[in-house]
Order: structure tokens, then sequence, then C-alpha cells
């Protein structure tokens, strides 16, 4: 970390005003995880209602995880020359209108394709997020923003598993899908509040750099920070996208929980992960102030790796609960392992380039995710059991973050180059 200044740091924007939009961007990702985890929490009745195998409920998961990985480049491009100010807007709006027509898909086929369409649009919430903290915020706050915008995602996995499922009990299937849609348009009238006013305008709006170029695309692709920070992505997402994609269906089938009450249950890995990236990310930014090299903080990475691995002994639980104290532990340290390289590899990239870069790092948790969702469906399919997908996606999160403490990352970003 660095404490030189931001060029898009603007004396007028005052730090209340600093959080409260680095927060909204939080919430931006809170509505888009309530979209996307409708699906995940409603896995039961989609299953029995379209009869899907567990196979073909893999390949939904996987859906959203190819147009999100097509469309998170160029949706993190597209928010480096449109601003964060319109771009999350535009992205809220269009994808809560996906979110709704669920409701009124008639086949396989057709959620397969909205799955797709909901990927697509929600492509630019991260990228846009994170350049939304990169520009607020002054550098010592970073990484501590970062962990407060990772519990952004894990928010809306708590709400749409009480919400989704209690509309559907009590209205229907396409009743909770429409309501879960409508929660994205409440975050509009904030945004509007906070992101178009000034001095809030200007900075979120403000040209990248001096010359008004930008570097490549190839440039921010192969540049080694980015590269660093997408092996120990593939290397934790997979068993962050299991817990919260199979989680449901987890817990219906190994401990005989109705789908009703699966909620309770999976708030506790959720609040978990909101607590381990909100505390290594603020540990991150104390621990930056006596830092002044810039080298990466090898100890808490290495610390939360050690946490992740404790997923892999989530079906060892003897009851539900022990089951989901065990895989939160493990996403505590999945949501540092997020936090801090999230953080350290926006340090060393362009400031021009901040959504790119993150856009880059969402394409690779969509690879992550697209790879084990069938896999693992398969693996269950086979065993009849969910012991062998929890150790492998556990196992899987060493080698990664193993290298990504051995690799030595390039110096912290002081100029335009990517």
């Amino acid at each position: 970390m660095t404490n030189a200044p931001s060029p898009f740091a603007s004396p007028a924007l005052s730090r209340p005003h600093a959080w409260a939009l680095a927060l909204t961007a939080t919430l931006t990702m809170a509505v888009s995880y309530v979209d996307r985890q409708a699906l995940a929490a409603l896995a039961p009745t989609v299953s029995k209602v379209f009869d899907l195998s567990d196979a073909q409920y893999g390949w939904l998961v996987s859906a959203f995880s190819v147009a999100y990985l097509a469309g998170a480049p160029f949706a993190g491009w597209l928010v480096d020359h449109l601003g964060a100010r319109r771009g999350l807007l535009g992205a809220v709006v269009a994808w809560s209108l996906v979110a709704a027509a669920h409701a009124l898909v008639p086949s396989y086929a057709g959620l397969l394709f909205l799955r797709i369409a909901l990927g697509l649009t929600e492509s630019p919430s991260f990228p846009g997020a994170a350049q939304t903290i990169q520009r607020v915020l002054p550098p010592a706050d970073r990484a501590r923003g970062f962990g407060f915008l990772f519990t952004g995602s894990s928010l809306g996995a708590i709400v749409a598993p009480q919400l989704a499922p209690f509309l559907e009990k009590n209205w229907g299937l396409r009743i909770a899908f429409l309501g879960t849609a409508i929660v994205g348009l409440a975050w509009v009238p904030l945004w509007l509040l906070l992101a178009w006013r000034s001095p809030a305008r200007e900075v979120l709006d403000a040209a990248p750099t001096a010359s008004g170029k930008r570097p490549s695309a190839r440039l921010v692709v192969t540049h080694p920070a980015v590269l660093r920070a997408t092996l120990a992505i593939l290397a934790s997402a997979p068993a962050i996208g299991f817990l919260l994609n199979w989680g449901s269906k987890y817990l219906v089938a190994s401990h005989h929980i109705a789908q009703a009450n699966v909620g309770p249950y999976l708030v506790i890995p959720l609040v978990l992960f909101d607590a381990g990236s909100i505390l290594f990310g603020h540990f991150a930014s104390v621990r930056a102030r006596s830092r002044v090299d810039g080298a990466p903080d090898r100890v808490l990475f290495a610390v939360a790796t050690l946490f992740a691995l404790i997923t892999a002994a989530t079906p060892f639980g003897r009851t539900p609960v022990e089951s989901m104290v065990l895989g939160g532990l493990g996403l505590a340290g999945g949501g540092g392992i997020f936090a801090l390289l999230t953080a350290d590899m926006l340090a060393r990239v362009s400031p021009s380039v901040a959504s790119a870069a993150s856009g880059v790092a969402a394409a690779a948790q969509s690879i992550a995710y697209i790879v084990t969702a069938p896999i693992v469906g398969k693996l269950i399919d086979t065993s009849g059991s969910y012991t062998l997908p929890f150790l492998v996606v556990g196992v899987w999160i060493l080698p990664g973050c193993i290298a990504w403490l051995a690799w030595s990352p390039p110096a912290v970003e002081g100029s335009d180059r990517p």
C-alpha cells in the first residue's frame, strides 16, 4: 500500500460523503447478489418445477458465470469510460428487469437464457463498485473499503434465502422472483441522492489521465499484479461459490431441512464471510501505515488462507449448525483473501484502469464457477454425497494462494502506466 495521493482525490469530497458513496457501492453488490442468489435459494423448488437433475442445475449456475465472464472485462472498460456514477445506475436498472423476467419463464431453456442475460447485465457491478472505492477513498482507507465491499455479496446472499423462500411459500415461485427483483430498484434513489450531487459527480466522472489515454486491454490483462490476483481468485472462488450456490441443496439433502427453513442456517457462513472480509481489510489498512515499502501483507494473507482451508471440513459437521459454522470459518478466510488481493492489485495498476482490472478479476471468479459447478454437480450425482466436492474445493485453495504469497509483485503504481 502507499499513501501517495490519488489523481481522483478532491479536497471538497468530505470523508463522510466518501464513505457514504463507498457503502452505497457496497449495496450495489448486495442488490446484485439478491437477484443472482434467488435461484440458489429457490433451487429445490426450481429443480422440482422444471424437473432438473443436479447436473442441469449446475449448468444454470455456469450459464450465469459464462455470461458474467464474457461481460466483465468489457464492462470494466465501459465503466472506466463512463464513470461509475452512470455505469452503476444503468446496470442496476437493466439487471433488475432481467431478474423480474424470471417470473415469466416457461421452460428450462428460457431459464437458461435469462441466467445468461442476468450475467451480462450484472457484469458492471463489481468493476463499478471497485472503481468507486478506489476513487473516493484515500489510499490508507482502501483496504478497509474493499473489506466492506465484499460484505455486499454476502449481505445479498443473506437476504435472498430469507426473502425468496418466504415469498415462494406464501405466493408462489413467480412472485418470489418478482419480489427479489424489486429490491434492486429500491437502490436507485439512494445512488441518485449521493452520486449526482457535487463534488461526488466530478470525482466519479473524473478523466482518468491527463492525456486522456488509457493503457491497452492487453497490458491490463497481462499486468503481473492482475495475473497474481487471478491465481488466488481461481484458487479460492470455487469453495466460496460452492457453499453459496449449493448450500440450500446441501442442507435439504444432507441434513433434511425443509427449503422454507434453510435461511437461518445459511446466514451463519455469510455473517462469518462478512466478519472475515471486514476484519482482514481493517487490519490491512492499520498495518499499511507502518509499512513504507509497499510490500504485500503476506502474513495476513497466509492467515486468511489457513481459515479458507476449513471449508473442506463442512460436511463433517454433525448438525446443520456445525456444518455451517465450519463452512463459515472457511468463508471468513475467503472474504479476507478477496479483500486483500483486490486492494493489493489495485494499488499496483494505473488508476485509469481500476475498473478494467477489476473486471478481469471478476472474470477469473466466473471462470472458477464455470469450471467447478458442472463438476461438483456430476460428483454429487455420481457419489450421492456432498463430502467429496467439499474436500476437492477446500484442498484446491492451497496451490494458488501459495503462488500468490511466493510471487514478488510489481511496485505500487505511481504513474499512468498499467
